[in-house]
C-alpha cells in the first residue's frame, strides 16, 4: 500500500481560494508545472525560495508514493519588460552590456541557477524545457487561438483579444480582477496603437531590425510573447488538463491569468486543477531591491560577503530557515533570525545523530506512532513545513528525555523514531547534515582556524600588518575567507 492511500493531503488552491483535498487526475500520478527562471542574471533569494517551496512539494508527493512528472521551464527568450521606449528582452540587454551572444548569457546564468539549486540540495525537475526549444509549438497555439476568434494580427504582431475572450469566458478569475478595472500590463515593446484594447497582450511580436533573437512565423520574423511559452510547454508535457501549476505570487497576474486564457481559448478547457503561489522574501523588514542595496544573493549568503549578516550561513541552514515559514507567508531575512535558525537546525542534527546511542527497553513510555502521524498531518495541511519542524523539535525533546533516562523506548519504536527523523529531515525537507561526515576533522579544522584568527588579531594589535595580511591571504588561497565585523572575525569555507 502506498502512503498516499493512507494520508489525506489538502492544498490551498489560489483559483478557488480554499484548501481542497488533493485528488490527482490519474490515480497514483501527479503532473506539476512550475514557472522557472528568466536566465539573464544571477538567481536571487526570492526566486530560490519559490523553487525550494516547490522542491518541498515535489519531495513530499514522491515520499507519499506518487509518480510525479515535474516540469520547470527556462525562459531564454520572449520575457519582455514594460519599460516604455526600449522594452527590450532582459537577455538582450545583458548581452549588450556584457558583449556576449544572447545564448552565452543564457548559458552563463542557467549554469549559475543550477549550481545554486544544487547547493540547496534541490532535486532536478523531471523535464526542464526552454522557450527557444518550443517556438514551433508556440506558433501552433497562436494559429489555434486565431482560428478560435480570440486573437488578431496587426503589422506582423499577434495580440490576444481579452475583451472578445471575456464574452465567452472569465478573464481575471485567478487574480480576482474585473476586466473593466484592469490597467494594461503587457510586457511588450511599444506600439500600443497596434492593439484594439490596452488589456490585450502579445502572443507574437514582430522583431525590430536591431532585435537579435528572432524566428520566422506566418506573421513576421519575430519572437513569442512571454506568457505563451508556459502554455505551450505545460500542455505539451502534462496534457491539456493537469494537476498542479506553481510559481511566485508576483506571477499570478498577468502571467498566470494569461496562461489560463490562452489554454481555454486554444483547448476549450481549464488547464490546471490546483494553482499554488509562493510568497515573497524581505530583508530586514524591507523589500529586496538591487537599486536600494537592500539585497543579497545566495552565494553572498553562503560566503558571508555581504553587508547585512554577521557571518556566513550554509545553504542547508538557509533552506531550513525558509521552511520555518509557510510557503504562502512573507518571510523576512535578518541576521538574528538566521542565527536562531542555525541553532535550531544544529539541535535537530544533534538529536538525529544521538539516536544511534540510545538504549532500548522492554516497553515504551512514548507514543512514537502518534508523533509520526503528527508529522504527516502537518505536511498534509498544505505542506505546512513550520508545523512539521515544530513536531521535529518535539522529537528532539523526546530524544533528550531518552538520553536522560526519564523516558523509555523499545527497539521497534526506536527504529520508527529514527525512520521518522530520516524521512522528514532528509527525504522531505531535503536537509544535509553538514557535520555528520568527518565531524572530528571538522572540529579540528574549526579550532585551527580560530587559533589563526587569534594569532592574526594579536599581530594587528601589535601593528604587525605584514603578518596579519599574510595569515588572511594564505587562508584565502586555501579557500577559507576571513571577514572582520563588529562582532569580531568570522570565516567561511569557499
Amino acid at each position: 500500500m502506498k502512503l498516499f492511500e493512507t494520508q489525506d493531503l489538502s492544498i490551498y488552491n489560489s483559483l478557488s481560494k480554499n484548501k481542497e483535498k488533493f485528488i490527482p487526475i490519474h490515480e497514483g500520478a501527479v503532473g506539476m508545472y512550475v514557472c522557472g527562471p528568466t536566465v539573464y542574471s544571477n538567481v536571487h533569494l526570492g526566486n530560490c525560495r519559490t523553487f525550494l517551496s516547490f522542491d518541498l512539494v515535489f519531495r513530499y508527493l514522491q515520499h507519499l508514493g506518487f509518480k510525479v512528472r515535474y516540469v520547470r521551464n527556462i525562459t531564454d527568450a520572449g520575457h519582455l519588460e514594460n519599460d516604455g521606449e526600449s522594452g527590450d528582452d532582459p537577455i538582450l540587454k545583458k548581452a549588450r552590456i556584457e558583449q556576449l551572444e544572447p545564448m552565452e548569457v543564457v548559458q552563463k546564468y542557467s549554469v549559475d541557477f543550477h549550481e545554486v539549486m544544487a547547493l540547496f540540495n534541490a532535486k532536478a525537475p523531471s523535464i526542464e524545457p526552454t522557450a527557444t526549444g518550443h517556438i514551433i509549438e508556440q506558433i501552433q497555439i497562436i494559429e489555434q487561438i486565431i482560428e478560435a476568434g480570440y486573437a488578431y494580427e496587426t503589422n506582423g504582431s499577434v495580440y490576444f483579444d481579452v475583451q472578445r475572450f471575456n464574452e465567452d469566458h472569465q478573464y481575471g478569475k485567478l487574480s480576482g480582477r474585473q476586466l473593466e478595472d484592469m490597467i494594461a500590463n503587457t510586457r511588450e515593446l511599444a506600439a500600443q496603437s497596434d492593439k484594439k484594447n490596452p488589456q490585450d497582450f502579445a502572443l507574437w511580436k514582430k522583431a525590430e531590425p536591431q532585435h537579435i533573437m528572432r524566428w520566422p512565423s506566418p506573421w513576421s520574423d519575430g519572437f513569442p510573447g512571454w506568457h505563451l511559452e508556459c502554455t505551450a510547454m505545460s500542455t505539451k508535457y502534462l496534457g491539456n488538463n493537469f494537476d498542479i501549476h506553481g510559481g511566485g505570487m508576483d506571477l499570478k497576474f498577468p502571467h498566470h491569468e494569461c496562461e489560463i486564457a490562452q489554454a481555454e481559448a486554444c483547448n476549450g478547457e481549464s488547464p490546471v486543477n490546483v494553482w499554488m503561489h509562493a510568497n515573497m522574501l524581505t530583508l530586514n523588514g524591507k523589500k529586496m531591491a538591487k537599486s536600494t542595496g537592500n539585497n543579497i544573493l545566495p552565494r553572498e549568503l553562503f560566503t558571508g560577503e555581504n553587508q547585512h549578516l554577521s557571518k556566513a550561513f550554509s545553504p542547508t541552514v538557509a533552506k531550513f530557515f525558509m521552511y520555518q515559514a509557510h510557503y504562502r507567508s512573507i518571510l523576512d531575512f535578518s541576521n538574528d533570525a538566521l542565527l536562531a535558525s542555525e541553532k535550531g537546525f544544529n539541535r535537530l542534527m544533534d538529536s538525529n545523530r544521538a539516536l544511534s546511542e540510545l538504549n532500548t527497553s522492554d516497553q515504551s513510555s512514548l507514543d512514537i506512532s502518534a508523533w509520526r502521524q503528527s508529522c504527516y498531518d502537518a505536511m498534509n495541511d498544505d505542506f505546512n513545513s513550520p508545523i512539521l519542524i515544530a513536531q521535529l523539535f518535539e522529537g528532539a525533546r523526546m530524544v533528550n528525555s531518552l538520553k536522560e533516562g526519564s523516558e523509555t523506548i523499545t527497539k521497534e519504536d526506536l527504529g520508527l523514531l529514527s525512520k521518522t527523523f530520516h524521512d522528514f529531515l532528509f527525504d522531505v525537507l531535503g536537509m544535509v547534515d553538514v557535520s555528520a561526515d568527518n565531524s572530528g576533522s571538522g572540529d579540528k579544522l574549526a579550532g585551527t582556524i580560530e587559533l589563526l584568527i587569534q594569532l592574526r588579531n594579536e599581530a594587528r594589535a601589535n601593528k604587525d600588518f605584514a603578518t596579519s595580511d599574510a595569515i588572511r591571504d594564505q587562508l584565502l588561497e586555501m579557500g577559507i575567507q576571513l571577514k572582520d565585523g563588529k562582532e569580531g572575525t568570522t570565516y567561511s569555507l569557499n
